[in-house]
This record gives C-alpha cells, sequence and structure tokens, in this order.
C-alpha cells in the first residue's frame, strides 16, 4: 500500500513537473511571438512614416509645376522678364525636383550613399558651372578619383575621402567669386551662387558626421531642401518687369 502511495505522488510530479516546463515553452513562444510582432509593428509605422515624407513632398511637387506653368506664361507673355540664366535653371531643377522625389521613394538602407555622393556630385557640378559663368579666371582641375578600393572600404573612411574631395572642390568656387561684382539680375544670381556655395559647405560639415542609421534622415532633407530651393526659385522667376 505504502508502494503505491510512493508511485502515485511521483506520477503526480511527474505530471506537474511536465505541465509546467510545457507552460515555459508555450510563454517562451509566446513572449517571442509577441516581440516579433512588436518588431513589425515598429518596421510598418516606420514605413508609413517615409511614404507619408514623400507624398507630402510628391504634393509640393506638383504645386511646383503648377506655379512654374502660371509663371511662365507671364513671362511668354512679356509682362514679367528673367535672364536667360536664370529661365533655364529653373526649368531645369523644376524637372529635376520630381526625378528627385522619386528616387527619394526608392531609397533604402544599401543604395542610399551612393545617391548621397552622386547628387552632391551634381550639386558640385553646377555650382562649379556658375562659378566659371561669373569668374572667366576660375578654372577647376579634375577632381581626384577616391579610388577603385572605395566601394568596398569601410564607410566611415568612404564618407571622410568623399568629403574632403568636395571640401577641396568648395575652396576653389569660393576663392572663384572673391571680389566678384555684379549688378540687377545678374547680382541676384551671383548672391544666389555664393549660397549655394555656403550651403554645400554646410551640408558637407553635416554629411562628415553622419552614420549609416541615419540614412533616412540624411536622404529625405537632401530631397526637402532641394524642394525648398526650387520652390523659392520659381517664386521669384518673374520678380523683374520689362524697362519701359
Amino acid at each position: 500500500m505504502r508502494f503505491k502511495c510512493i508511485t502515485a505522488m511521483s506520477t503526480l510530479a511527474l505530471a506537474i513537473a511536465t505541465g509546467a516546463c510545457n507552460r515555459t515553452a508555450e510563454d517562451t513562444r509566446d513572449a517571442a511571438a509577441k516581440a516579433e510582432s512588436k518588431v513589425a509593428d515598429q518596421a510598418a509605422e516606420i514605413a508609413r512614416q517615409r511614404n507619408d515624407d514623400v507624398a507630402r513632398l510628391n504634393e509640393r511637387v506638383a504645386q511646383i509645376e503648377r506655379d512654374y506653368a502660371e509663371k511662365n506664361a507671364e513671362l511668354a507673355s512679356g509682362k514679367r522678364t528673367a535672364t536667360a540664366s536664370l529661365r533655364e535653371e529653373v526649368q531645369e531643377d523644376v524637372a529635376n525636383v520630381k526625378t528627385a522625389v522619386a528616387n527619394l521613394g526608392t531609397t533604402t538602407a544599401d543604395n542610399w550613399w551612393e545617391r548621397e555622393e552622386e547628387a552632391i556630385r551634381r550639386t558640385a557640378d553646377d555650382v562649379a558651372a556658375d562659378a566659371k559663368r561669373f569668374s572667366s579666371t576660375f578654372a577647376e582641375a579634375a577632381p581626384e578619383a577616391i579610388g577603385p578600393s572605395s566601394a568596398t572600404a569601410p564607410f566611415a573612411s568612404r564618407r571622410d575621402a568623399f568629403v574632403a574631395q568636395l571640401r577641396g572642390r568648395v575652396k576653389t568656387f569660393e576663392h572663384a567669386l572673391e571680389g566678384v561684382k555684379a549688378k540687377g539680375t545678374r547680382e541676384t544670381e551671383l548672391d544666389d551662387t555664393r549660397a549655394r556655395v555656403k550651403k554645400l559647405s554646410e551640408d558637407l560639415d553635416k554629411l562628415a558626421a553622419a552614420s549609416p542609421e541615419d540614412w533616412w534622415s540624411v536622404a529625405r532633407t537632401r530631397v526637402t531642401e532641394y524642394v525648398d530651393r526650387v520652390e523659392a526659385s520659381v517664386k521669384r522667376l518673374n520678380d523683374n518687369t520689362p524697362k519701359s
């Protein structure tokens, strides 16, 4: 009888232990599932916010295109005037800003740096063309290649080499525009060019401290500021009245 009691108690203890193990395993699975669900929800929210960012920029671009069409019609009628260089620049920017926003929508943590490099180089090339237009003595040496191994170099090394190269170009722009004077609409364009040189320098300072985790913030800020600049350019496209 005593043996039967011991056996029953052992069986009960084993059952309790087995149940506890099962509950522990279920609790672990539940915790893991909740953690995965939380991560998925956070990722979905981040994606939604990024899509909203792009949507808002697309709305602004659509308004820019409408404003540009209106301003361009005034210029065509002769009621307002603008220099040929300004009209050409604004026309190009209005076309490019739409592409910039579209590219932002497909920017990822894997391709953001290549796109950042490309965009900043393009900006530097545009500024170089303007500097040459205002300074007949301006001559820029061909930029040195960063190196064939840069694509596989650690991010910080690649970033620092790129920033250093572009800072060198900025210094040549600043030197070229020193002492340059202009009047009327040409003076406004000269001031714009100097402002772009300053902005490029500031952007490089920020980029020098960027990390891979900053990719969306860096890309979004660059495109947003480009939209801001194009918007402002369109608004002043018809500032001048023809001389009587």
